[in-house]
């Protein structure tokens, strides 16, 4: 018990808040909310507030774990805690902004953001965000002006342009709408979002071919998303293309198994060509979603009729009539119904209701022409509904609409335009910019994110020797997809840690121990100390072959620069990142790797990670050779493939890069197909 607590205390003090040492703790924190263990992170700041509560930091990247935690309150309250401290720092207004933002306290937010620019008036983040906000309150000449201000800062930001034309189509300017889509085009031809939002604005400008064809380039260069096979259907079926509609619908529930509109119209297309049974399947998946949906409810009893169950589709129009009782189509459906399985009292019922009703209707029709005539000689003019939209009216509706009437109508989504086509807001300090980017690195844990398209596992005879020896605690997997830890994980590997440091000072002399702390020591996100325990791994090797301790220190070091140069982004403490970074440069990293590569010349992993940090370094054509031969030694090696294809690109060969990508993609790497379709034409 003694040489247990005194392994605690020599090997593990942080956990022992009396003695922290915050600066240490507040490193490893933020670099497990970098890499998206939230919950470790969480745990590590609570030692920094118990420790010193008069900080601020440890508040604000709390609230910052707990936002991506969708813990938008504890958020929130943490941030007001950091701002208690320090009112000086933007991006604890940018962070509590956002978790207003997800409590719909627009107000709150747009305060937030207006105060943060008082301090960076640049900050083209929190003009976006405060411009979205205004649009969310339906304040469109306070979101124009926004978007006037962050057009004078970054005059290229073509969100900023999206989301003018979007207010713009608020207050009924098409003209001004179309300007800006069409800006974004002629800035970025490759932002798909450019396209979609044209197409939007010609959609409802009944341009349905022009439309058409401005979604064909979006689809072209974003062909995951759902809505824009969505509104492609749509214009398809205003221009009579009824199979074209379906097969749009069709890939947009492949891609949206849930997408209500996608079932619900998908459901009225496959009833008009007699598809039946399948368009009832439709409408049994809206009817899950909404079991009020009460003209779903209908369109499922005509079907079950025309299929022959009539008492499933009396069921289903009895639902409907009880919420509309002046439904006059519900009575003569459920008379038909009624008349097939012979309920003779039931039908008699319906038909006397009917003819009620048909009475009560002429009377109203009746009163209503009276009133019509004495309106017009005393000069009042008609309605102005154009005939167009008169025409769209009888096509469609909008999802909102309760008319019942209205059961044989196509859906459109309603007007939430500004949020389809848009940026979402921004502010999370961590994340990453979407781009086209190289494959990440690889690396040995004992965890790994399922993948939805491959199972593959990744061999090599020295691991699964390791392996076979149990002298981990767990199997050591080889994976480019690392997983968070739970909260039992994290706790698994801080005792971990405390049962290792006891067999250090049993077994000094066993690289396998000291690899085994360094383990936990990465995966609760202390790089330093893991690396520590690398290094005296490869001292306690006396074979020399223990290559896995190079090549997790490779990677870890990597890491490390990399959270360094994330820093630039925070901008909370820029000399930290300058001092860090001269400890840690690329030699040491490449190093490592080539030591791993004398050591095992057929780990194709090494070859990999080493070609990934070529090519960060541009040294595009050295990155290549290693590529080749990590895919010399695994032929189906589908991240060498793609970062090769991209690599050979960056080069100008686009061709053979092309052909790379098409090997990726053929062995499961479905992004390669959206790289191939930017770089083709």
């Amino acid at each position: 018990m003694l040489r247990r607590l005194f392994s605690l205390i020599l090997f593990f003090p942080l956990l022992l808040s009396a003695q922290i040492n915050t600066d240490r703790v507040m490193m490893i924190a933020r670099n497990a909310l970098y890499f998206e263990d939230y919950v470790l992170s969480i745990q590590y700041f609570n030692q920094v507030i118990n420790a010193k509560p008069y900080l601020y930091e440890p508040y604000f990247f709390r609230g910052l774990a707990k936002l991506n935690l969708d813990d938008y309150q504890g958020a929130e309250a943490d941030c007001d805690s950091a701002l208690a401290r320090n009112p000086f720092v933007v991006g604890i207004y940018q962070v509590r902004g956002i978790a207003r933002i997800r409590q719909e306290n627009f107000q709150g937010a747009i305060e937030d953001y207006q105060t943060a620019l008082k301090f960076d008036p640049e900050n083209e983040v929190l003009w976006h965000n405060l411009a979205l906000s205004h649009m969310r309150q339906e304040d469109y000449d306070s979101a124009l002006t926004d978007l006037e201000n962050l057009l004078k800062v970054s005059p290229r930001y073509t969100s900023a342009y999206l989301m003018r034309g979007e207010v713009y189509l608020q207050k009924k300017d098409t003209v001004q709408a179309y300007n800006d889509f069409t800006k974004v085009i002629e800035m970025d031809a490759y932002d798909a979002n450019g396209w979609a939002a044209r197409a939007h604005l010609k959609i409802k400008q009944k341009k349905y071919e022009e439309a058409e064809k401005d979604l064909d380039q979006a689809i072209y260069l974003s062909a995951k998303n759902a809505n824009n096979y969505i509104n492609r259907a749509l214009a398809r079926f205003h221009q009579n293309n009824l199979r074209g509609a379906m097969s749009d619908y069709d890939i947009a529930l492949d891609i949206d198994p849930k997408n209500f509109i996608g079932h619900y119209n998908r459901g009225l297309l496959r009833a008009s060509v007699g598809d039946d049974n399948r368009a009832i399947e439709d409408f049994n998946f809206v009817l899950s979603v909404d079991p009020d949906d009460m003209m779903a409810t209908f369109n499922r009893g005509i079907l079950r009729a025309q299929t022959g169950d009539y008492a499933g589709a009396i069921d289903d129009y009895s639902r409907v009539l009880s919420v509309y009782p002046d439904f006059l189509a519900g009575y003569y459906h459920r008379l038909e119904a009624r008349k097939k399985i012979g309920d003779r009292v039931g039908a008699q019922e319906d038909d006397y209701k009917i003819v009620s009703m048909q009475l009560d209707e002429q009377n109203k029709r009746m009163a209503q022409n009276q009133g019509k005539k004495q309106a017009v000689s005393e000069g009042e003019e008609g309605d102005d509904e154009s005939d167009s939209e008169k025409t769209v009216a009888e096509k469609t509706r909008k999802r909102s609409d309760q008319n019942v009437a209205n059961y044989h109508k196509i859906i459109i989504a309603d007007d939430e335009s500004s949020r389809q086509y848009t940026s979402e807001y921004r502010g999370r300090v961590q994340d990453r910019k979407v781009e086209v980017k190289i494959e990440p690195m690889y690396v040995l844990s004992y965890y790994e994110k399922t993948h939805e398209v491959r199972g593959d596992v990744h061999f090599h005879k020295y691991i699964a020797q390791i392996n076979h020896s149990q002298a981990l605690p767990k199997p050591l997997r080889i994976t480019n997809r690392e997983k968070p830890l739970t909260e039992e994980e994290v706790k698994e590997h801080f005792e971990l840690i405390d049962y290792h440091s006891s067999l250090i000072l049993t077994q000094p002399e066993n690289p396998l121990v000291h690899f085994a702390r360094a383990l936990d020591f990465y995966l609760s996100q202390d790089f330093s100390s893991a690396i520590n325990d690398l290094t005296h791994a490869i001292l306690a090797d006396k074979k020399g072959d223990f290559y896995p301790a190079y090549f997790m220190r490779s990677l870890i070091r990597y890491k490390q620069l990399v959270y360094n140069r994330s820093q630039e982004v925070v901008s909370i403490a820029p000399e930290l990142k300058e001092k860090q970074e001269k400890n840690f440069d690329f030699d040491a990293i490449v190093n490592d790797l080539t030591k791993v590569i004398e050591i095992a010349p057929d780990f194709a992993y090494a070859y990999y990670n080493r070609g990934n940090i070529y090519t960060e370094l541009k040294d595009f054509r050295t990155a290549i050779l290693d590529y080749d031969k990590a895919i010399a030694i695994d032929a189906a090696f589908a991240e060498a493939y793609y970062n090769r294809g991209l690599t050979k690109i960056y080069l100008g060969n686009t061709a053979e890069g092309i052909a790379d990508l098409s090997k990726a993609g053929e062995l499961g790497i479905a992004a390669a197909y959206n790289v191939i379709k930017r770089f083709s034409k």
